[in-house]
């Protein structure tokens, strides 16, 4: 019932106005052995190239361990400790082969009131990331810093702040080393159909620009949900997706730019596919 961690803030409105939109191809299957191991194989394609990925998960009481390979010969592991030493902490250890620089060690603590984000490299001159939140479910501030002690400069500083009830979510966040400033809101119009609105503001300080888009999902039926989104340089976006079984998607989305609708008309399908 805490505020949460400070990637939350402002993300039910990001995920209403640019989650499932896709302009590629992209198949994922989940299968699990007899032990309980996770196994997800994807392909994406993009233009002309294919990317794929394939991932095994094991969970076991509290340690939960990832292992993931690409079609870059890179190999990622994870491994997560939940309610490590005291209730509400996380210990998260990452590293990628063959990147010898790659290791990382997080923490990540919720409280009541508060949630805090730390990650630090595992090299000898490492970038660490510090993030935080106060406050409530209702009212949240937080801020987002990374410093690099190789170069002794801060590589990132974000701060925002949330307002939350019952149907309403509002964020105001600082970004870019301050050089972009965004406000989003989310509103829940009907729980019954999942009807939602959404929109978030843009301002460049540097090139003194705004980006404007709005957005809104209504549900279909149970099984089946549309979106849609436009913003102010005439970009045009939709998507259905439909859970045709418990836990499997097929979604298609399309994108075209108004001011260009001959050139621009782009569509993406994604299907996945879980046991």
């Amino acid at each position: 019932m805490g505020p949460g961690l400070y990637s939350e803030i402002g993300k039910k409105a990001r995920d209403l106005l640019y989650k499932d939109y896709l302009t590629d191809q992209k198949f994922t299957v989940t299968t699990y052995t007899s032990t309980g191991v996770a196994i997800t194989a994807s392909g994406t394609k993009k233009t002309e190239f294919i990317f794929g990925e394939i991932q095994s998960q094991l969970k076991k009481k509290n340690i939960t361990v990832d292992v993931k390979a690409n079609s870059e010969s890179n190999l990622l592991t994870t491994v997560t400790v939940d309610e490590l030493a005291t209730p509400g902490l996380k210990t998260i250890f990452s590293f990628v082969v063959p990147d010898q620089r790659s290791g990382k060690v997080e923490l990540q603590y919720l409280h009541d009131y508060a949630g805090v984000n730390t990650s630090i490299g595992l090299t000898a001159n490492p970038i660490v990331n510090i993030s935080s939140v106060f406050g409530t479910k209702a009212f949240a501030v937080g801020a987002d810093v990374s410093f690099d002690t190789a170069s002794g400069n801060f590589t990132k500083y974000n701060a925002g702040l949330s307002v939350t009830n019952a149907d309403l979510i509002a964020a105001l966040t600082l970004n870019n080393k301050g050089d972009s400033l965004s406000g989003s809101y989310y509103h829940l119009v009907s729980p019954l159909s999942s009807t939602a609105v959404g929109a978030e503001i843009t301002h460049s300080f540097s090139s003194n620009e705004n980006t404007l888009t709005f957005g809104m999902q209504h549900a279909l039926d149970p099984l089946t949900t549309v979106k849609a989104r436009f913003n102010n340089y005439g970009k045009a976006s939709a998507l259905i997706q439909h859970e045709w079984r418990p836990k499997s998607f097929f979604t298609i989305s399309g994108e075209v730019d108004t001011k260009a609708i001959e050139k621009s008309s782009k569509v993406g399908l994604s299907l996945v596919l879980k046991p």
